[in-house]
């Protein structure tokens, strides 16, 4: 059930409840799905989507796939000029999550929205200060041509009656001095990686309603066009190569089909470039393609998994996953998979076939745990998969064969009290290993064949 579906449920029920044949007030409505606790449920909801089939981190390149890359052995780990090992533990910097740019680091905490750190050395260069609470699952989502992109709540103020008064802007922020040059109000509270993006000339927002997203202008934030769905139909979004892309399905209980559709980055110009039987859910991009696995019969142990290129060709096969799965990754032409039970596999994109399975190597949270481990990573030019449990372990795999190459162990400090907490991220910053979970950040880099 995506964000907006949960909205409209509550919305459905209280408008249609009556106490003491009493119904309930309008205002009622949108003060229950926008105090500050739905806010952060609905943004867990969001979230949640992804997980529906398997929870997916950043996608990253691998030498695009090619057999010589993948066959070459593990290179030992190198640090870029100027870098030393740092920590940070300062409280408010950095609990919800970072974005490695080059050699800076964006990141958003309970008391900035968003906030520039030096890669090198961890120096904190300048912040912007949180509106109202710092408390969400969103940091900086990506940064270009100078500006930093991110999200921060609309407003500070309070309902009459107390209440949080929700909703969320989408900014961008100068990246040489913090200075905010702009904000746009998003229709929901959904602050995950499908409200907004990166595309050719523009960011791509889920704005001004639930259906409908909208190309800003990077600079100004104006809109250059919008694109909006019928009634019925719950679309992913997909960016391949800069170009956007919609993948649609109706929004019922069955199955039936998904319709991927390209947009024209400059005009937003609609085309179908292809229909897949079934509902599926994006995954992540390997070269020119995308990368969707077949959403319902998640427990189930073969899924299917479809890759579909900018011309619309689809390649399809069954992967047979191993145990319940907790996160995963698309690498280049694999798939990399981690189970509950500590297992890490890796399957080709291009034949379907397992590679390899073998032990995680760090200690994984129990099925119930709410925030999970970190998404998997992998050092390009190492050939190595890293992995990072909510304990502060830490383990790299050779890419090519499962082989555990290193580990190693963080001192992740105080864990956060009860509640809804972020969960842990591991980030690259060329071979060295940026490490997060609630106050603590960590830059390292791994001592492989010491």
């Amino acid at each position: 059930m995506t964000t907006d579906h949960v909205e409209e449920k509550v919305r459905e029920t209280l408008h249609a409840v009556a106490l003491d044949r009493v119904r309930a007030p309008g205002d009622l409505v949108e003060q229950v799905v926008r105090r500050r606790s739905r806010r952060r449920f609905s943004q867990a909801a969001g979230a949640a989507v992804a997980v529906a089939a398997i929870t997916v981190g950043a996608v990253l390149g691998f030498g695009g796939g090619t057999g010589g890359e993948q066959d070459r052995p593990v290179r030992p780990a190198a640090s870029p000029e100027d870098w030393k090992p740092w920590r940070n533990d300062a409280a408010g910097d950095a609990e919800r999550g970072c974005l490695v740019d080059g050699s800076a680091l964006y990141c958003a905490g309970s008391k900035y929205d968003a906030a520039k750190f030096d890669a090198n050395t961890g120096e904190r260069l300048w912040t912007v200060e949180v509106n109202r609470e710092g408390d969400g699952l969103d940091h900086p989502f990506a940064a270009r041509d100078g500006v930093v992109y991110a999200y921060r709540n609309h407003t500070a103020k309070n309902l009459p009656n107390g209440d949080y008064m929700g909703g969320t802007d989408l900014m961008a922020v100068d990246a040489d001095n913090g200075d905010v040059l702009w904000k746009k109000k998003m229709p929901q509270d959904d602050r995950t990686d499908q409200a907004a993006m990166l595309i050719d000339g523009a960011v791509l927002a889920n704005t001004p309603s639930l259906r409908t997203m909208s190309a800003l202008d990077p600079l100004t934030g104006e809109e250059k066009w919008r694109h909006t769905w019928d009634k019925g139909i719950a679309c992913q979004r997909a960016v391949l190569s800069g170009v956007p892309h919609l993948l649609c399905a109706p929004d019922t209980e069955k199955p039936g089909h998904t319709d991927v559709i390209r947009l024209d980055p400059a005009t937003g110009d609609a085309k179908k470039i292809t229909t897949i039987p079934g509902r599926h859910q994006f995954m992540g991009t390997s070269g020119d393609r995308m990368v969707l696995i077949e959403q319902w019969g998640v427990a189930d142990k073969v899924r299917h998994v479809t890759t579909v290129d900018s011309s619309g060709e689809q390649t399809s096969h069954s992967h047979r996953i191993e145990g319940k799965v907790a996160n995963s990754d698309v690498v280049g032409d694999r798939l990399i998979s981690v189970s509950w039970q500590g297992n890490a596999s890796a399957y080709s994109l291009t034949t379907g076939k397992k590679l390899w399975t073998a032990p995680v190597g760090v200690k994984m949270p129990g099925e119930e745990s709410v925030t999970g481990s970190a998404p998997p990573v992998v050092s390009a030019r190492q050939g190595v998969v890293y992995f990072f449990s909510p304990n502060g372990d830490l383990s790299g795999l050779d890419l090519r064969t499962g082989e555990k190459v290193w580990r190693d162990h963080v001192d992740i400090g105080k864990q956060q009290g009860p509640g809804l907490a972020n969960p842990p991220q591991l980030m690259l910053y060329e071979d060295v290993l940026v490490a997060q979970k609630g106050t603590m950040t960590v830059s390292l880099l791994p001592r492989i064949g010491d």
